[in-house]
């Protein structure tokens, strides 16, 4: 099949390549020149403009849009739809909210463009490992975009198959499905990104409890000094928490057992306030994810106003004075 793509940073620029070893044909656009070139030299047609791209690509059209949710993927796609027609398809790929999925999906509907979101997880890795991915609209026009997601897909690879699935093998095992109509998608990648906030907080506060359990705190006697990359490892192999988080972590520690080069600001790039947010509304309880939030948002503070106000108030009540810092 034939796709442009729209928007050639990491996941984009490998989402290219990863279909054209499929064999099949892209045409490529970015802000950016000299990206489209480097994609150029790999088999790809590069576009100087939307409309140069717009006019590269056989009817119906296919583009898919990787660029920063919010006000650069609201431009994009209003841009696109000016230049395409009835039967055109332009999916979202990159991580906006499931609400704005509803929306843009009406207004390019008046038009007969189809729009497709697909939530994707795979990172700068998915170039070799294949991108998971989670679909929202048309039932039609989605099966019509199957090659590409096949391809694009990790496949079964060696993960057995669930115990109780039965019949052929579902999209879903290749890893990719669709989810439902417009919005669907991303709102199941909402939902995932969500949960991966809460398994990254809860490993970071393990790892945290292990690093300090030789702290002058404890007595002598129940001091321990871990080797975190070796426990790293160790739980890699066999253990009910073993995941490709820790293997990230793993690797991370042997880099730098003290993880010195990072900062421990750490951002959030909106899905886990969508989740919670969804929680609200659905009036669900979501306790971890919602305190993997805020521990973000915390991680952003050298001190906080809140934590005076606690200091203050264990002085007033009961005279309790703060530590110096570092002792």
């Amino acid at each position: 099949m034939e796709l442009g793509m729209v928007g050639l940073g990491r996941m984009g620029a490998n989402i290219v390549r990863r279909l054209m070893r499929g064999g099949h044909s892209c045409v490529a656009y970015d802000l950016n020149p000299q990206s489209v070139k480097q994609l150029e030299t790999e088999g790809s047609r590069g576009s100087t403009s939307l409309e140069n791209f717009a006019g590269q690509l056989s009817r119906p059209r296919v583009a898919w849009v990787m660029v920063p949710a919010g006000e650069p993927t609201e431009k994009t796609i209003r841009a696109l739809s000016e230049c395409f027609e009835a039967e055109d398809v332009i999916i979202d790929g990159g991580n906006s909210y499931y609400k704005e999925d509803i929306r843009r999906a009406d207004r390019l509907r008046s038009k007969g463009i189809h729009f497709v979101d697909v939530g994707t997880s795979g990172g700068v890795w998915g170039l070799e490992r294949g991108y998971c991915m989670m679909i929202g609209g048309s039932k039609g026009v989605v099966d019509r975009l199957d090659p590409l997601f096949k391809t694009l897909a990790p496949g079964r690879g060696d993960i057995p198959r669930t115990s109780g699935r039965q019949g052929p093998g579902a999209k879903a095992e290749e890893g990719y499905l669709h989810c439902g109509p417009a919005g669907a998608g991303h709102f199941v990648k909402m939902v995932h990104n969500g949960i991966e906030y809460g398994l990254m907080q809860a490993y970071a506060e393990g790892f945290n409890i292990l690093r300090n359990a030789n702290s002058v705190e404890l007595p002598e006697k129940q001091r321990y000094e871990f080797d975190m990359a070796g426990i790293a490892e160790l739980w890699r192999r066999g253990s009910v928490v073993s995941s490709w988080l820790l293997d990230l972590t793993a690797a991370a520690l042997v880099e730098n057992p003290s993880l010195s080069e990072f900062s421990g600001f750490v951002q959030d790039s909106g899905e886990g306030r969508w989740t919670v947010l969804a929680a609200v509304e659905e009036a669900v309880p979501a306790a971890v994810l919602s305190a993997a939030l805020y521990t973000r948002f915390r991680s952003r503070q050298e001190e906080s106003f809140a934590e005076k106000v606690l200091s203050a108030m264990r002085s007033k009540f009961g005279g309790h004075l703060e530590r110096p810092t570092g002792g």
